[in-house]
C-alpha cells in the first residue's frame, strides 16, 4: 500500500471542464450548463474552477460574470493570455483568481509564437505584474512544458515568480510523459524554485491520471483536472479517478461529497454530447457489475473480494449480472430476488438454457427473460 506521506497533505483540485473541458472539438455548454456544473463542482468540494476564457466576450464572458455572482465557496479562475486587455476582462468578471498562459517549448517559440525565448519572459513578467497589482492570485500556464528545456522552464518560474506569480501549471500540453519521467522533471524544477507547481496532464497516451499523481508525489502542490476526463483529443485528468486514487491508494481524503460523481459524470455527459462509457473508471455503469462466476460469487459473499470500494460512495449500485459466464450461485442469488430459492441442482439445470438464451442475444438477460426461462421449464411452479 502507498504510503500517505509521499504526498502533500494540502493538495489544491483545480476543476477546467469549463475551459479546457469545453475546449474539446465540438463541445459547447448552454450558459445554464455552465453556471449548473459550477454549482455541482464547488458542492462537491473543489477547491478552484476555471470557468472559461473571459477575453472571448458575448454569452462566455456572461455566464463567467454569473459563476462568479452566484456565492460559490470554490476559487474562480479566468483564463488568460499574457495580454493585458484579457487579464482586464477577467477582473471585469470578478474572477478573484487568473491563469496566464504562454508557450515555453522552442518548438511552440519558433513554430507558433514566431518570436524568442526573450520575448515570452518579457511578456510574461509584464502580463504577472499587471495582474498581480489588480489584487489577483496567478498561476502562470507553461503550455508545452514537457517538451521545455529544463533551464529554459526554471528561468520561466523565476521570472514569473519575481514579477508576482503565486503558482506554476505544468502543461503536458501533448500527453507525453511517462510517471518516471513525471516525477524526475518535477522535483528537478522544485529543487531550484521554491514556487507551487499545477500538474495539468493529458491523456493522449491514457497516463494523465498517473503523471498528475506521480507529478504529486515529486512535490507538486496542485492538480488540474476535468469531469470525465474531458478535454482536447483524448482529454485530461479525471476528476474522479484523482480523487478517488488520492482516498484509497494514497490515503489522502479530501473530504469531497466523492457520492456525487456518478451525478455529475451524467450531468457533464449530456452537456457536452458525449458518451460515458460503461466501462469508465470510477462512474461508468459497468464498475460494480458482476458476470463472471468466480467473480459474482466472491461478490455475493464478501464485496471487498472483486470491489475496492462500495458503489455507493461514487454514487453507484451493485449488479449482479447473468449471462454466458454466470454460475450458479449468481443465479440462485437472482432468483431469490424474486422469491424463488433455487437449489444448486436446479440452479444448474437451468445454466445451459440461460447461457444458450445469452449467447443468441450477445448480452445478459433481463429479469423478465430469467422469468420466462423458468416458467418453461419448471411449469410456473415455485420452488
Amino acid at each position: 500500500m502507498v504510503n500517505k506521506q509521499l504526498i502533500n497533505d494540502n493538495v489544491t483540485v483545480v476543476d477546467t471542464t469549463l475551459r479546457d473541458g469545453e475546449q474539446t472539438a465540438g463541445v459547447v455548454f448552454a450558459n445554464r450548463e455552465k453556471i449548473r456544473i459550477a454549482k455541482l463542482l464547488d458542492e462537491m468540494g473543489v477547491h478552484q474552477l476555471e470557468v472559461g476564457i473571459p477575453t472571448m466576450g458575448g454569452d462566455e464572458k456572461e455566464a463567467i460574470t454569473n459563476i462568479c455572482k452566484a456565492g460559490l465557496k470554490s476559487s474562480i479562475m479566468g483564463w488568460n493570455r499574457p495580454v493585458i486587455s484579457d487579464i482586464e476582462d477577467s477582473i471585469q468578471c470578478g474572477v478573484d483568481s487568473v491563469a496566464i498562459s504562454i508557450s515555453t517549448s522552442d518548438i511552440h517559440i519558433e513554430h507558433k509564437l514566431k518570436k524568442s525565448r526573450e520575448w515570452v519572459l518579457d511578456q510574461i513578467s509584464k502580463a504577472a505584474d499587471f495582474a498581480k497589482k489588480e489584487g489577483m492570485y496567478i498561476s502562470v500556464n507553461a503550455e508545452d512544458a514537457s517538451r521545455s528545456d529544463h533551464d529554459f522552464l526554471v528561468k520561466f518560474a523565476e521570472t514569473a515568480k519575481q514579477a508576482g506569480a503565486d503558482r506554476l501549471r505544468y502543461c503536458d500540453t501533448v500527453g507525453i510523459l511517462d510517471p518516471s519521467s513525471t516525477y524526475h522533471k518535477i522535483k528537478s524544477i522544485l529543487d531550484e524554485v521554491d514556487i507551487d507547481i499545477e500538474m495539468h496532464t493529458h491523456n493522449d497516451f491514457g497516463m494523465a491520471t498517473a503523471n498528475a499523481l506521480e507529478g504529486l508525489r515529486a512535490g507538486a502542490s496542485h492538480i488540474g483536472v476535468t469531469v470525465i476526463g474531458l478535454g482536447e483529443r483524448a482529454g485530461n485528468a479525471a476528476l474522479e479517478e484523482v480523487v478517488m486514487a488520492l482516498k484509497h491508494i494514497y490515503k489522502l481524503d479530501l473530504g469531497f461529497k466523492t457520492e456525487m460523481f456518478r451525478e455529475l459524470g451524467e450531468y457533464v455527459s449530456r452537456a457536452s454530447g458525449r458518451e460515458l462509457p460503461a466501462w469508465k473508471a470510477i462512474v461508468g455503469s459497468n464498475m460494480f457489475a458482476h458476470e463472471s462466476g468466480i467473480h459474482a460469487d466472491g461478490t455475493i459473499k464478501n464485496p471487498k473480494t472483486y470491489e475496492p470500494y462500495m458503489p455507493e460512495e461514487v454514487g453507484l449500485q451493485r449488479q449482479i449480472m447473468v449471462g454466458k459466464h454466470s454460475g450458479s450461485a449468481a443465479l440462485k442469488n437472482k432468483y431469490a430476488e424474486f422469491g424463488i430459492r433455487l437449489t444448486e441442482h436446479q440452479a444448474n439445470e437451468l445454466l445451459p438454457t440461460i447461457r444458450s438464451h445469452t449467447v443468441s442475444l450477445k448480452r445478459p438477460l433481463f429479469d423478465k427473460e430469467l422469468m420466462y426461462i423458468f416458467e418453461d421449464y419448471y411449469g410456473g411452479k415455485k420452488v
